[in-house]
């Protein structure tokens, strides 16, 4: 099994587990392709599974490269909207404030002085904010799933929301947090459930769907939409 694998124009990065019993593709949302497979999948039997979702891949590839382009470039002026748990929020510059960054009376407010590090202090801000938002629904959803994460951690995970750790931790993306709060708890769930099961199997879905019944329509919402929420 080769690290990488090339079928026509299309480039993956292969993702061996020795656990994994089914291949499953990923486009993730700067438009990288992966391919998770059981350790020792022949390269030839990786080509014919692209070759079989290579519609499919086009349509995600696509759709993709359309929210991406969509997405304008944040600017810190005062009147620019930034997202936090689905909704945006104006930004306004001041003089004088206390704190760097804040979110006051419906609008966040930063130093004037500071706006040159608007996309670190943004990021700062969503990142404390997001852990013990976060913290809170593992507490109220882990019983659903019938698990005790080990660890909650927020921190930047490139294009993934989320992750499991091997020992239990659950890690997510400080992206998580401009969500809207039902898609924040679909993350949640789905990284919980990968406590017990380690991939995308049949088994692990069931018990997605048993401890959040409509997971399909927030998951498809996710899919849709999440790209559009990758602002900074």
């Amino acid at each position: 099994m080769s690290p990488t694998l090339t079928v026509d124009d299309l480039m993956f990065e292969v993702l061996p587990s020795p656990n994994r019993k089914t291949v499953e593709l990923t486009v993730e949302r700067d438009g990288h392709l992966t391919i998770r497979a059981p350790a020792g999948t022949d390269d030839s039997v990786l080509t014919g599974f692209v070759q079989e979702k290579r519609f499919w891949l086009y349509q995600k590839i696509a759709m993709k490269n359309a929210m991406r382009q969509a997405v304008a470039a944040k600017e810190f002026v005062s009147g620019e909207g930034f997202p936090y748990l689905g909704r945006s929020y104006r930004l306004l510059l001041v003089d004088g404030q206390d704190v760097p960054l804040k979110l006051e009376n419906g609008r966040f407010r930063m130093n004037k002085g500071d706006a040159d590090k608007g996309r670190e202090l943004f990021i700062a801000w969503y990142t404390l904010h997001t852990l013990p938002w976060i913290k809170n629904r593992v507490r109220l959803f882990a019983p659903r799933v019938g698990v005790e994460p080990a660890r909650v951690e927020v921190r930047d995970l490139g294009f993934r929301w989320g992750s499991c750790g091997r020992a239990g931790t659950l890690n997510f993306n400080w992206a998580t947090i401009l969500l809207p709060p039902a898609i924040v708890e679909y993350v949640i769930i789905h990284e919980l459930v990968h406590i017990l099961e380690a991939n995308h199997t049949p088994e692990f879905w069931q018990r997605v769907e048993r401890a959040m019944p409509d997971y399909e329509r927030r998951k498809a919402w996710l899919a849709e939409n999440g790209a559009g929420y990758v602002v900074l």
